[in-house]
């Protein structure tokens, strides 16, 4: 039996999700903008990687990068609203894991 191919715009988006650190980015711009720095303080992840994520996301429309002319120059980090829908999966996956995964494992 053949199995069918799926929607192409389906596994980009799973391809986007899927992307190591891509979801935890998001959770952690869901409550509002936020600097590079407590981003990269709330998530174990390199700066350097953390940039490549928010320019990945930048370029896919989810994340927009806001520069301040302050001295010194403020960077904030926000959800466009192509981000912003992505709230309910993300949730989702949320509340999932509370019921689902081991406790232990924090």
């Amino acid at each position: 039996m053949e199995q069918p191919t799926s929607c192409a715009r389906f596994e980009k988006g799973m391809e986007l999700l899927s992307k190591r650190w891509i979801g935890l980015i998001v959770h952690r711009l869901l409550p509002g903008p936020s600097r590079f720095c407590a981003i990269e303080s709330a998530i174990p992840i390199s700066a350097r990687l953390l940039s490549d994520r928010l320019k990945y996301l930048e370029n896919e429309g989810i994340v927009r990068r806001e520069v301040f002319p302050d001295t010194p120059v403020r960077v904030e980090y926000s959800l466009t609203e192509k981000g912003r829908a992505l709230e309910p999966v993300v949730r989702a996956i949320e509340a999932w894991s509370y019921r689902y995964i081991d406790p232990s494992c924090e």
